[in-house]
């Protein structure tokens, strides 16, 4: 995977606990901790998105998927 360096100012509170998380969690840097937190927040970001998309489902599927077929009918 490539990388790209980003240089970031963070108020000491959390300089201090991306510190701590370095120590804690055994990682070796802390753009590991950096690049941690950005995947968590990614992830939180795509669930968000899924259950967006999930509310707009169109309810003429919802009459559609209960056609009377059942997984049996595809065998």
């Amino acid at each position: 995977m490539s990388q790209q360096k980003l240089s970031v100012s963070v108020p000491s509170s959390l300089a201090r606990f991306v510190d701590e998380y370095k120590s804690e969690h055994n990682l070796k840097t802390k753009s590991g901790v950096v690049e941690r937190a950005l995947e968590v927040l990614r992830e939180q970001e795509l669930e968000r998105a899924y259950a967006q998309a999930s509310q707009e489902t169109d309810p003429v599927w919802e009459v559609t998927t209960g056609d009377g077929l059942t997984d049996e009918d595809w065998s």
